[in-house]
């Protein structure tokens, strides 16, 4: 299978020129479509459409190519390829930390960063799903705080990076929806360009050893503290079966 270019034309966009409510509405629209299928889903297509069209070009429109191929689709379907397209492909994972790390003991450490982060900003997460979820990440960048959150997609950036190419090279119909994610981030520069290409050569890590909860006192140096005085707030987490 031929591969696409790591560095596109469109590369030369700047996405952080966007407004902050376009940042929110692209990375809010890009969190719900990238969740896993249901009728709620389904119900908020249109509303992601029209307001996709606040956005650049190169924002909006692979947020609406994704919108109109979950939309020409029967749920149990939809349904069906999410779980085969993001269960069962190492490339086509969803949890940032893994392109870095795999399933092995360092990814520990990482997932403890995403939750600090999240708590140094108010929010407090349940435990359905782990802090390093794209979606997740998105709904805190769109919803809470855009630079922290920004920060933690730039951090992880060569492996948003292949999950975009190999989301492409597959035809999936969520594509469009990394894309537009991609849009918004500055244009890649001459070391991250050669971190994706080495992780698209070899891939996340294989080794397998078991991963240490990342909440566990071996893991934890302490409580972080929200930077504001009021309780924390739960964030919306995203939710399917099988989920890790």
């Amino acid at each position: 299978m031929a591969r696409r270019s790591l560095v596109r034309g469109r590369d030369t966009r700047r996405g952080h020129e966007l407004t902050p409510d376009q940042l929110t509405v692209a990375w809010q629209s890009a969190s719900l479509l990238l969740g896993y299928p249901d009728q709620a889903l389904l119900d908020r297509l249109d509303l992601v459409r029209r307001a996709s069209h606040e956005l650049p070009g190169m924002v909006g429109e692979p947020l609406r190519a994704t919108v109109a191929r979950l939309a020409d689709t029967p749920l149990g379907e939809l349904e069906e390829e999410y779980v085969d397209t993001f269960d069962s492909r190492r490339r086509h994972n969803l949890f940032l930390t893994y392109f870095a790390h795999g399933d092995t003991r360092k990814r520990g450490v990482a997932l403890l960063r995403f939750k600090q982060t999240y708590l140094a900003s108010g929010v407090e997460l349940t435990d359905d799903e782990l802090p390093d979820h794209l979606c997740v990440v998105l709904e805190f960048a769109a919803t809470v705080d855009h630079e922290s959150g920004r920060q933690l997609i730039l951090d992880h950036r060569a492996g948003l990076e292949l999950l975009r190419l190999s989301l492409a090279e597959a035809g999936s119909r969520w594509a469009g929806a990394v894309e537009a994610v991609t849009a918004t981030l500055p244009p890649l520069r001459g070391d991250e360009v050669e971190a994706v290409r080495k992780l698209a050569a070899e891939g996340p890590p294989e080794e397998e050893v078991g991963l240490t909860p990342y909440a566990t006192p071996g893991f934890d140096p302490g409580p972080a503290q929200p930077a504001q005085p009021d309780a924390p707030v739960a964030l919306p987490m995203p939710s399917f079966p099988g989920g890790r």
